[in-house]
């Protein structure tokens, strides 16, 4: 099974927990991309501290990827 680090509150590393993701099919606007490489950056810190409010809890990080699309 996929895993993912996930946010489910705001707060220091502490609150970043490596977790079984499922990941469902993509919706008919959205497109499914296997990432090849990702880099967690300043977004992601920001994300985390709530520097910049996320909509919808739990999020994920690793907003900066590279990878191949499909959808």
């Amino acid at each position: 099974m996929p895993r993912a680090i996930r946010i489910h509150e705001t707060g220091g590393p502490e609150v970043m927990r490596l977790e079984d993701a499922e990941i469902g099919e993509p919706a008919p606007d959205e497109v499914q991309a296997r990432h090849t490489a990702i880099g967690v950056n300043f977004i992601d810190i920001y994300d985390r501290t709530g520097l910049y409010p996320r909509k919808g809890m739990p999020a994920g990080l690793g907003r900066e990827a590279a990878g191949i699309g499909s959808g």
